[in-house]
């Protein structure tokens, strides 16, 4: 997608899911702890193009059933497995559906792509990449693989497991496929970091707009949350994946900049002094109410102390854009698409692959949209 270099469809979803997930900026779903969106475009974009110009409302088609049925995986895998599992070991098996619809799989094919897919998926254990933070991250790019692979030997005749929607302690997280859209329940992130520490950084920035706060000013950064986001690395980062499973560094990062994105968690800025001396600052504790509420909620409340002695707290908050109440107007995804296209596309070409994008229910071909997601020449 940014080469141009051609691949195999199962290279092109390995490259676009890592892609997908590499500055943790994709949209997620609080009960999966984790991004069907990431799992699910990149197997849907190599299927469409390697079943043949597919249409539109082909294309939109698969790409919801991937995410309607990689959600309700994901909501099973956590309630059968003790352990909390990356998004690639459900995710695989969603992306594994909607390619093979569109290449055209029987259902009984579709039953063993699924099948397949659960069985090769990577069962990765997450937090073991939280606490060790590495390029795997959510095993994203590897279940996208798995996906288009199952879908392409459940055609060749391969035979896979009884897929785990019928593992659901409760039939009516799949009964109620097709009535109730999940997909209407994503949140989406603002910022280039672990969900779990976005509400801290929002508290934090409320915190000095409130005040009319300086980075300079602050002796002490306190964040009281949940048991997983104190997990989040405090430390100063030696790489992006460590800034981005941080929750000391996108704080100071959006106190220093007001933004956390591609110019922070990349270097040079990395590794900048001022930031680095602001993440020391920054310490976390658990609080009880807090963690009781997690993962439905995920709350924050930041308290930044003065070196003059003074004391201003956040109260209790939430991270941006989440469902229901706050989530981002059209225009504000539009800003934030342009904003991490630009400097690849373009802005004239990523301007026109917004139009074509708002307008996915009448393309004739998915092959204009693959030749406009491809980077200018450098």
């Amino acid at each position: 997608m940014v080469t141009g270099q051609r691949v195999s469809a199962a290279g092109a979803a390995l490259a676009n899911g890592f892609f997908g997930n590499a500055l943790d900026i994709d949209d997620g779903y609080r009960n999966v702890k984790g991004h069907p969106g990431a799992c699910a475009l990149p197997p849907v974009l190599a299927a469409a193009e390697l079943a043949g110009s597919s249409s539109g409302p082909e294309f939109l088609t698969a790409l919801v059933i991937a995410y309607e049925l990689g959600i309700r995986a994901g909501v099973i895998r956590h309630a059968t497995y003790a352990a909390y599992h990356s998004s690639g070991s459900w995710g695989a098996i969603a992306g594994a559906a909607a390619a093979g619809r569109l290449i055209g799989l029987t259902g009984e094919q579709l039953f063993h792509a699924m099948g397949a897919a659960e069985y090769h998926a990577p069962i990765a254990p997450m937090m073991k990449g939280i606490d060790t933070p590495a390029m795997g991250k959510d095993s994203i790019g590897w279940g996208c693989m798995v996906a288009v692979l199952s879908a392409l030997m459940a055609r060749g005749g391969f035979t896979g497991i009884r897929p785990l929607f019928d593992d659901a302690p409760d039939r009516a997280w799949v009964e109620n496929l097709g009535q109730q859209w999940e997909i209407l329940n994503l949140y989406f992130k603002p910022y280039a970091a672990c969900r779990w520490g976005q509400p801290a950084v929002a508290g934090a920035l409320k915190v000095a707009r409130e005040s009319n706060l300086k980075p300079e000013q602050i002796r002490r950064i306190r964040v009281r949350t949940f048991e997983a986001a104190t997990r989040l690395s405090h430390g100063h980062p030696c790489n992006t994946e460590e800034a981005q499973y941080s929750l000391a560094f996108p704080v100071a990062a959006a106190l220093l900049d007001g933004e956390v994105g591609p110019g922070q968690v990349l270097p040079p800025r990395l590794h900048d002094p001022v930031l680095l001396d602001l993440i020391d600052r920054v310490s976390t504790e658990v609080d009880p109410a807090f963690e009781a509420e997690f993962p439905a909620k995920a709350p924050s409340e930041v308290i930044i102390e003065t070196k003059m002695g003074a004391v201003f707290r956040s109260g209790r908050i939430e991270a941006l854009w989440e469902p229901p109440d706050s989530l981002p107007s059209d225009s504000v995804l539009e800003a934030k698409f342009l904003w991490l296209t630009n400097p690849i596309l373009g802005k004239v070409r990523a301007n026109a692959l917004i139009k074509k994008i708002w307008s996915a229910q009448r393309w004739a071909s998915i092959d204009p949209i693959i030749d406009g997601c491809r980077a200018v020449a450098a």
